[in-house]
């Protein structure tokens, strides 16, 4: 029998604050080449402690975490930080789950986006509002994730063994073969490094049973040939291997969000908590810090992407 169809995992009330408050999680999804991505999400206080879930909504505009999602459905969600949240729970909490995304009814558009205002702010209404942020709003793909393994550190830097609810943990990763490029770091690292200041900074790899796997970065050093990392963990795994370096910040309701992120490859040497990150690529964006031009480039964004996936779907004969 599949363990992971039929294990329920729940967890206790100091890490449903964090699920409960937090404004934004970081979510790790799969490369077809065993690497990871991560990119920060809005879950909106979504979870079902009796069900052993959590989740979070995407528009359909913003689709490529989709395809990736449908493709290896193995996810994991970082609940990293508490600013601007609901809860000052202290800790760290990764999720590791089964994601499997699905389109909204009206029923729970109207659901989310009651809940959504205590995270995000009261929506914009309107005849202009109402038809500029249909694709942001409307057409929305909710994403449930069965959670089959909770880490959880009650120190918000990950420091320590942590507490592990659910399956067992693996043992680590054995190294991956280099990338056909190479592993040397193709852009100047140093430069990167500045862009990485963000105070909210985390790094992903693929783990051994095929889940993400995320830790909080505290110091980064600058090199123009690499990235020295250190975390408060013991969790990095010896070797070298794909991964990812995310840095984000934000501000109330997810005003003036500013993010960066980049791929590369990660060499570990021992089990201090250090690691060398030679990036291979980087992209970001800085989101306008007034909520007027924030939304007005929510809409947009999510029009254009939209268009996009409905074109794709077309050509592909699949729809939503």
């Amino acid at each position: 029998m599949d363990e992971r169809a039929t294990m329920t995992v729940t967890w206790p009330d100091e890490v449903d604050a964090v699920f409960g408050g937090d404004l934004t999680a970081a979510l790790a999804y799969v490369t077809p080449a065993g690497g990871t991505v991560l990119t920060p999400v809005a879950p909106i206080g979504l979870r079902d402690r009796a069900a052993g879930t959590v989740g979070f909504t995407t528009s359909l505009g913003f689709g490529r975490k989709l395809e990736r999602i449908a493709a290896n459905p193995l996810v994991a969600l970082a609940y990293h930080c508490r600013d601007h949240g609901l809860s000052a729970q202290p800790g760290f909490a990764l999720v590791q789950g089964r994601a499997e995304a699905q389109p909204t009814s009206e029923a729970l558009i109207e659901e989310l986006g009651k809940r959504s205002v205590a995270y995000l702010g009261t929506p914009r209404r309107g005849p202009f509002w109402d038809r500029w942020l249909s694709a942001y709003y409307v057409d929305r793909i909710l994403v449930t994730v069965t959670v089959e393994r909770i880490l959880w550190w009650p120190s918000s830097d990950a420091s320590g063994a942590p507490v592990v609810f659910g399956r067992p943990w693996p043992d680590a990763p054995a190294s991956q073969a280099a990338p056909a490029k190479g592993t040397a770091a193709r852009l100047d690292a140093a430069k990167l490094a500045k862009r990485l200041s963000a105070p909210h900074r985390l790094v992903g790899w693929t783990g051994a049973d095929g889940c993400p796997v995320v830790v909080p970065v505290g110091a980064i050093t600058a090199h123009p040939d690499r990235i020295d990392l250190a975390t408060g963990g013991g969790l990095l795994p010896e070797g070298g291997r794909r991964a990812a370096v995310l840095a984000h910040d934000y501000r109330a309701h997810l005003v003036g969000l500013r993010e960066r992120h980049s791929l590369g490859w990660m060499t570990v040497d021992g089990h201090d908590g250090h690691a060398t990150f030679y990036p291979h690529s980087s992209g970001g964006f800085v989101a306008p810090p007034n909520k007027t031009l924030l939304l007005l480039a929510n809409g947009f964004l999510a029009r254009r992407g939209l268009k996009r996936a409905r074109a794709a779907q077309r050509k592909s004969g699949t729809t939503t």
